[in-house]
């Protein structure tokens, strides 16, 4: 492999929310910033998400289960990637390498291992196009948490010398990226964004998701129920650190909602809620006291009401991505573009300050065409 003068690269990401599969096709020139030519996004079959979902935690044929699904999840990959072309009148002769993210259903740095479903040999032959898969496993090989992996790219799009900036990314799970002036690059995962309050919605409603966070404006947030759901430690845990629905999921919510049999379905979705914006502004001033800006992305940025809560609780105004001129949908499979050029290039990642691992390391592992 060697550095290509071709700058067209696919990313594809499917994250913790499950809810689908985003994909972009980027044109990296050089002595520029990455450009968005094409989007996509496909909606999860209910069904592989209900078996994505189960992966989070033991269970019957677990093997069988998890290569099938990466199969069924690599032909909704490969078919992001035809719509890409023919959208963008490119050809897969055209495109150095797709980065391709996978479907994590174990994340467990603190055992040494991380699993994203994938099956990249082959969509290297659904599509005809090289294939960058497995970014996290080398990062924890070298002691990392194999997480977050966006910081890198949310400094060289959003840096800036005279502002502190945070970068939230409301998923499943939310993550953060500081980025002070003559500071050290950090970023990490806070807690739950959208996850607990999906699957609650989901339980009750019938509802994918709270439309604009409307739901959770008819209940009321319960602070006896918040402070005992704060008090989780991963909370209290310094960075580097990750997580994911290993810890966060219906069963750590079950046990805590057991002490409270009496309330009302809409006040422990307001309750999510105030979790998810007390716990990314609690994890923001921790570490940056003064903060100017934040600039959202991820499906958590059409919830409007966690939006203004957490500007009111972190006293700072709240963008959306999109007034940047980068799609918040789509920022995540970018990352993923980005890091496919970055191993192509060998370019070492340097994620100690991030990650917690010891060296910087190339991510990924290629698939040939």
């Amino acid at each position: 492999m060697k550095s290509s003068t071709s700058m067209y690269f696919i990313g594809l990401m499917s994250g913790t929310s499950t809810d689908g599969v985003d994909g972009v096709l980027v044109d990296f020139q050089e002595q520029t910033l990455p450009k968005i030519i094409g989007f996509t996004s496909l909606a999860m079959p209910t069904p592989l998400r209900e078996i994505f979902l189960s992966l989070n935690q033991k269970g019957e044929n677990e093997l069988e289960k998890a290569f099938i699904a990466a199969n069924q999840l690599a032909d909704i990959y490969a078919q992001c990637c035809h719509t890409l072309l023919k959208e963008t009148g490119l050809s897969a002769s055209d495109i150095v390498a797709i980065g391709a993210h996978g479907q994590t259903v174990r994340h467990r740095p603190d055992l040494g291992f991380t699993v994203q479903l994938n099956a990249p040999a082959y969509l290297a032959e659904q599509t005809g196009i090289n294939v960058v898969a497995d970014f996290r496993s080398r990062d924890i090989a070298a002691g990392g948490q194999g997480a977050p992996f966006a910081p890198l790219l949310h400094q060289a799009l959003f840096s800036d010398p005279q502002r502190n900036r945070v970068i939230l990314n409301l998923g499943g799970i939310a993550n953060i990226t500081l980025l002070a002036p003559h500071q050290p690059l950090l970023g990490f995962d806070t807690g739950p964004a959208n996850a607990l309050m999906d699957y609650w919605i989901q339980q009750h409603q019938q509802k994918a998701y709270d439309h604009h966070g409307e739901w959770s404006t008819s209940g009321q947030v319960h602070h006896r129920l918040l402070a005992q759901l704060l008090q989780e430690p991963y909370f209290q845990q310094a960075a580097p650190k990750s997580t994911g629905r290993d810890l966060f999921n219906a069963q750590w919510l079950s046990a805590i909602l057991d002490n409270f049999p009496s309330l009302a379905p809409q006040d422990i979705m307001a309750t999510l809620r105030a979790l998810t914006s007390h716990s990314v502004v609690n994890a923001i001033q921790r570490y940056m006291p003064t903060v100017d800006e934040i600039i959202v992305c991820g499906g958590g940025a059409k919830n409007q009401v966690l939006l203004q809560e957490i500007g009111s609780l972190a006293d700072c105004p709240v963008h959306i991505m999109n007034e940047y001129g980068i799609d918040s949908q789509a920022v995540e499979a970018l990352a993923f573009a980005w890091l496919a050029k970055a191993f192509i290039d060998k370019t070492p990642l340097n994620f100690p300050t991030i990650t917690g691992a010891r060296h910087a390391t190339i991510a990924g592992a290629f698939y040939p065409k």
